[in-house]
């Protein structure tokens, strides 16, 4: 084993020897690109690019006329930060509108949706309740052996 972990590693150093290197592509800086001179290459952002408040706004609204959930809330936009408001009888509306709004582009959301006591409490009993498992019945008994 050791025999073929030399080859191996002999054949390594004789490939990493062998590489041309040109003197461009040696850097001082660890960011500059290879064969770039001055100051170091920016890195890229996978922020999408800005767009107006107006049209965040639309896209928004555009999103909750297409949702059952968030149809009758209102929206504005901002800096780039959405406020919605409104009423809502199911908890999960609530986090509906504010995930819409965000995969529009708002930079943060200010969720000002009020939840009603009845649909509070619903979810409330919901959780003390805790999962509902399926009972399965069996028409025959089991045999012994």
């Amino acid at each position: 084993m050791r025999k073929h972990w030399s080859v191996i590693l002999a054949c390594g150093a004789a490939i990493l020897l062998a590489w041309p290197v040109s003197a461009q592509a040696q850097s001082t800086h660890p960011h500059t690109a290879p064969g770039a001179t001055g100051s170091p290459a920016k890195p890229k952002s996978s922020a999408q690019p800005k767009i107006s408040d107006a049209q965040l706004e639309a896209t928004i609204r555009a999103k909750f006329a297409k949702s059952k959930s968030a149809n009758k809330f209102k929206v504005r936009v901002q800096g780039g930060v959405a406020t919605i408001e409104g009423n809502t009888e199911v908890v999960q509306h609530k986090a509906a509108a504010t995930r819409m709004a965000k995969v529009a582009g708002a930079v943060a959301v200010n969720n000002k949706v009020v939840v009603s006591d009845a649909a509070k409490q619903k979810a409330a009993g919901n959780l003390e309740e805790g999962r509902r498992r399926v009972q399965v019945k069996r028409s025959e008994a089991r045999s012994q052996p």
